[in-house]
C-alpha cells in the first residue's frame, strides 16, 4: 500500500499505459483521478473502479481542461500527491518535408505543452502538499530516428528535457519529477496511429508481440503493467532520492543492434570478413 492517503492524477488513463496504472495505483492505495478524453470508458470505469477514483473529461491540448482536471482532484480529494502526464497519441505521421505546421503545432501540444501545463497546474496543489511526485511519458523515439513519427520523436525528447529542468526548479518545494521511456508496448497507440479498425487493431497488436520476441534481448513484448509499474516505483518513497532522470522500460532494445545480444546475427565486423574471403 505505497500510496496510502495519496491522490494520483493520471492523464489518458481510459486504455493501455494510463489504465494498467490507475488499476495499480487503486491497489496500492492512492485515491486516483483520472483525465481522458473518453467519457463513454471515463464513466464505466467510475461504476466499476469504486470511491477511490474519480473521472474528469480532459482534452489535454487544451490548457483550461488540464487546470479543471487539476483543480477537481484537489477539490474532491483534498489535494494532490502525485501526478503522470501521460496522455498522448501517435499524432501525425507525415515527414518533416510533408508535414503541416498545424499538424505540427497539434503533436506539440497534444505530446510536450501538455505535459508542460500538467506541471504548471499541479503546482498549487502539490506545492500545499508540501512536495510530491511528478511522472512523464516520454519514449524511445526521443533517443533514436526510426522508432516513430518524427513530430512523436521530437516532442518526445522535448519531455525528457522539460523533465530534467523541471526537476531542478521545482526541488526547492520538495517536488520530484521524473520520466518513463517505454519501448515497443502492446496496446493501441500503434493501431489508433494507422486508423485502424478492430480487426485490424488485434492484428498490428500480434504483429507488436512478434516484433517484441525477435527485435530485443528480453524477448517478448512489453504489457502496460510493466510501465505502470516504473510509475509505481517513480512515484513512491523508495524513488525519494531520484529526480530529474528518466528509466528506459524497452525490453532492451536500445543496448544495441541485434548482433549485439543474438549470437545467430553477425555483427558488421563479421560481415566485412566474410565478404573478404569470397
Amino acid at each position: 500500500m505505497r500510496f496510502q492517503g495519496k491522490t494520483a492524477v493520471v492523464t489518458g488513463g481510459s486504455s493501455g499505459i494510463g489504465r494498467g496504472t490507475v488499476d495499480l495505483f487503486l491497489r496500492e492505495g492512492a485515491t486516483v483521478v483520472m483525465g481522458d478524453i473518453d467519457e463513454a470508458e471515463g464513466t464505466a470505469m467510475m461504476s466499476a473502479l469504486g470511491e477511490k477514483f474519480y473521472f474528469k473529461t480532459c482534452d489535454v491540448t487544451q490548457e483550461d481542461q488540464i487546470k479543471a482536471l487539476m483543480d477537481h482532484a484537489a477539490e474532491q480529494t483534498g489535494g494532490i500527491d502525485i501526478v503522470f502526464n501521460n496522455a498522448g497519441a501517435g499524432g501525425p505521421r507525415d515527414a518533416i518535408d510533408e508535414i503541416s505546421g498545424d499538424d505540427w503545432d497539434f503533436a506539440m501540444a497534444l505530446l510536450l505543452k501538455s505535459v508542460a501545463m500538467g506541471i504548471r497546474h499541479a503546482m498549487p496543489h502539490l506545492k500545499k502538499r508540501g512536495g510530491g511526485a511528478i511522472v512523464n511519458t516520454s519514449s524511445i523515439c526521443a533517443f533514436h530516428a526510426g522508432y516513430g513519427p518524427i513530430a512523436y520523436s521530437v516532442a518526445k525528447a522535448g519531455v525528457l528535457h522539460l523533465t530534467k529542468v523541471a526537476a531542478a526548479e521545482l526541488a526547492q518545494y520538495k517536488i520530484r519529477v521524473n520520466a518513463i521511456c517505454p519501448g515497443f508496448i502492446q496496446t493501441n497507440i500503434f493501431a489508433a496511429t494507422l486508423g485502424a479498425n478492430e480487426e485490424e487493431k488485434a492484428q498490428i497488436n500480434t504483429l507488436i508481440g512478434q516484433l517484441g520476441a525477435t527485435t530485443q534481448p528480453v524477448a517478448r513484448p512489453g504489457i502496460p503493467d510493466d510501465i505502470a509499474e516504473a510509475a509505481a516505483y517513480l512515484a513512491s518513497d523508495a524513488a525519494g532520492f531520484v529526480t530529474g532522470t528518466h528509466i528506459l522500460v524497452d525490453g532492451g532494445i536500445l543496448t544495441g543492434p541485434q548482433s549485439s545480444w543474438d549470437p545467430e546475427t553477425p555483427g558488421m565486423l563479421d560481415a566485412m570478413i566474410a565478404d573478404d574471403a569470397k
